[in-house]
């Protein structure tokens, strides 16, 4: 479906999309035509192509109306309006979750359009783990964090890949919860639950102990791969949690070189010295210490200066999409370039698509993270992922 307010565009777009292949073509004036035939086409619409601004309802307001509706197809966003509102208008269509194809000026040129839409491919489940409408109970909790068969942590991990060389030199670990009645859960269901009865540190224990348990399997499988794990940075604040993390890695014979501690950014603005304290004794233990969502906080810049970081993971929000956003992509070169000059490594998260892969390469980026290389992974999918891995395509 095409949503524009001037006939003329209506007709240059519906030519395009014919020469395409395109055989079902539906046309919307504004946004409150579009909005009805959204919710009653039956097949549903698969890709929309529409204007910014519109008389009655214009594209931002539209853009809200479809993610409440449920929209999971394509979306094309288009305008004579300047490029910096454009950018931001598109920011908005990823804040709502939407499929955001791109974002093009007027007037409408069948080559970036044609660009764009070859580019669609329906959302995958994976990306939308919403929380459940009911959280794990408390008892459950507690259950599953003493290690309770019906309930507990369960780990998935994501492949890093080294941008020059296409080899998976590393994983994230990231948490799920297993119950017997429900299934596997995202973390909606339990973190927030965690958070509200003081036991996340007693969960965050009991993730790291897990996980570095599969990395000792791993090297005895000759498997060497490194292993990221997320904590708040106000985790760090008490000693004896640094002496837990490196008396576990001893006793599970793991080289605490192959450990990065993904510290989240957005937690606090000053570092306390007990923290500072525990992060320095770390690195000089050997463990790698990356800074997580870089960009996403009000405490970037602080924390690099403050904490000796070996890594910046720049967040999802400045890479998906990156080639199609002067905005983004502008954040997405500062970011890398002040890595470079801290000398750290960089981590592009988020990566969706060739196009992503293909710039963070040109920006000279060392590892890859995201959709157009694996998801998040059981241990086991993962194992059989490792071994058929010939690189990215």
């Amino acid at each position: 479906m095409v949503v524009d307010d001037e006939p003329v565009v209506l007709n240059m777009a519906v030519r395009i999309l014919e020469k395409l292949g395109f055989t079902k073509i539906d046309t919307a004036t504004n946004g409150n035509i579009a909005l009805g035939r959204l919710v009653t086409s039956d097949p549903p619409i698969e890709l929309i192509i529409c204007d910014l601004n519109m008389p009655e309802m214009d594209g931002v307001e539209f853009m809200r109306h479809a993610h409440e509706s449920g929209f999971s197809g394509g979306l094309i966003l288009f305008s004579g309006e300047d490029t910096r509102l454009l950018d931001s208008a598109f920011g908005l269509g990823k804040a709502h979750d939407l499929n955001l194809l791109g974002a093009i000026k007027k007037p409408l040129k069948p080559d970036e359009l044609i660009t764009l839409i070859k580019k669609y491919e329906p959302l995958q489940t994976e990306r939308r783990l919403h929380a459940p409408e009911k959280p794990i109970s408390e008892s459950d909790l507690r259950d599953g964090i003493k290690g309770s068969g019906k309930n507990q942590p369960l780990l998935v991990y994501q492949p890093k890949v080294c941008v020059s060389s296409g080899e998976i030199v590393g994983v994230e670990t990231l948490c799920r919860w297993w119950n017997i009645d429900r299934g596997v859960l995202p973390p909606g269901a339990f973190i927030p639950l965690a958070e509200e009865l003081g036991l996340i540190d007693k969960l965050t224990n009991e993730i790291y102990k897990l996980a570095i348990t599969q990395l000792a399997e791993w090297n005895q499988h000759g498997r060497t791969l490194k292993l990221a794990v997320n904590f708040s940075v106000n985790s760090f604040a008490h000693i004896e949690f640094g002496e837990f993390l490196i008396e576990t890695v001893k006793q599970h014979g793991v080289d605490s070189g192959m450990v990065i501690l993904e510290v989240t950014e957005t937690q606090t603005m000053n570092i306390e010295v007990n923290c500072l304290e525990t992060l320095l004794s770390l690195r000089l233990k050997g463990f790698g210490l990356s800074i997580d969502d870089f960009g996403t906080g009000n405490s970037s810049l602080a924390q690099l200066k403050a904490i000796p970081f070996t890594e910046m993971k720049i967040d999802r929000a400045f890479v998906a999409g990156a080639t199609n956003d002067t905005s983004t992509r502008a954040i997405l070169e500062s970011s890398v370039s002040l890595a470079k000059k801290m000398q750290m490594k960089i981590v592009a998260e988020g990566a969706e698509s060739r196009e992503d892969w293909d710039l963070v390469e040109e920006l000279d980026c060392d590892y890859v993270q995201g959709f157009y290389c694996a998801k998040p992974m059981r241990n086991e999918d993962l194992i059989s992922f490792l071994d058929s891995w010939d690189g990215p395509h």
